[in-house]
């Protein structure tokens, strides 16, 4: 990363830092939602943009991570700090075992892809029927005072939540930037690039195909876990639905797959033009139902068409920065 990047980055960060000093609770709750797909983008991105695994059901782990902490706190009073390592022991399990089939199977491209919809698919059917967790009926935590802080059981007003996920986003990023950098990253994009070439010069692909899967979806149980404590409800239907998995690729797809800041590009871009959009036919009195999916297949569609890479590479080369 070179000189002008590092300068972008610090003053974005500050300007992030300092975000709730002088915005509003709306401005604020915007900024947790493109710090969340921000996240999440990049945890997918380990898979898809490093090492070439087209995950289209990462909202298995997105669910699975909710659920569990949500229910080991509503059910046992366990602590969401504790429920979090539980989450993400169940989907580091659940991404290695449908690493395993796959690769041990040479299942590959789209059959890959089909097989981590249909876990996702799967899942979201049995916790339809799971009393434990609420059923079709949804899990509710209560939602306790949000003026004050308690961290011990993560709850707190709006500006707490933002610094939870800012902190999170920042940290995927520099973890993300290790991984890309070190000798794992490198055998990724080897993989990404001829996995028979690979193969050919000595890399264990099954090793690190399954590394990819377990970095990700621990990454993204985390995302889960947030989403849970924010939101405080949960439904099989709408965490595990495709739609979900869906949100969570566009972001680094228009930002830039295989890029450390395209992902976050991407989730800003597609979060504010979105909530633009929805705020603007509000103020105008028309509701037009799935207006965001549409929004975001002409968003998809001109940048495959113009930015095949994404934004992100064209604007870091314009910029003089590197991607």
């Amino acid at each position: 990363m070179n000189q002008r990047a590092m300068l972008l980055g610090g003053a974005l960060l500050a300007v992030l830092v300092l975000l709730p000093a002088f915005a509003g609770n709306y401005v604020l709750s915007v900024a947790t939602l493109i710090l969340y797909f921000a996240f999440v983008g990049q945890a997918w991105n380990v898979m898809m943009g490093f090492a070439g695994l087209l995950s289209l059901g990462h909202s298995l782990y997105v669910g699975v991570g909710a659920y569990v902490a949500a229910a080991l706190f509503v059910n046992l009073g366990i602590a969401p700090w504790a429920g979090l390592w539980a989450a993400i022991a169940i989907c580091m399990a659940l991404g290695a075992a449908i690493g395993f089939l796959a690769f041990r199977f040479g299942i590959s491209g789209v059959y890959f892809a089909l097989l981590t919809i249909a876990f996702a698919e799967f899942t979201r059917v049995g916790f339809d029927h799971i009393q434990w967790t609420g059923g079709s009926g949804g899990l509710f935590l209560k939602v306790a005072q949000r003026e004050q802080m308690d961290l011990l059981n993560f709850r707190g007003p709006p500006a707490m939540y933002y610094y939870a996920i800012l902190f999170l986003a920042v940290g995927a990023l520099a973890v993300c930037a290790g991984l890309l950098r070190s000798r794992v990253g490198y055998y990724w994009q080897a993989i990404r690039e001829n996995e028979e070439a690979a193969q050919a010069l000595g890399i264990n692909t099954f090793r690190y195909k399954m590394i990819a899967v377990l970095v990700s979806s621990a990454m993204t149980a985390v995302s889960g876990v947030f989403f849970a404590f924010y939101y405080n409800n949960l439904f099989p239907e709408q965490i595990f639905h495709i739609s979900r998995s869906i949100e969570i690729i566009l972001g680094p797809i228009i930002g830039g797959i295989g890029t450390l800041f395209g992902p976050i590009l991407g989730a800003f871009v597609l979060t504010v033009l979105a909530d633009s959009i929805t705020e603007v036919l509000a103020y105008f009195g028309v509701e037009i139902p799935g207006v965001k999916q549409v929004f975001y297949g002409v968003v998809l569609l001109v940048v495959v068409m113009f930015l095949p890479h994404g934004i992100w590479p064209t604007l870091a080369r314009k910029m003089g920065i590197s991607k």
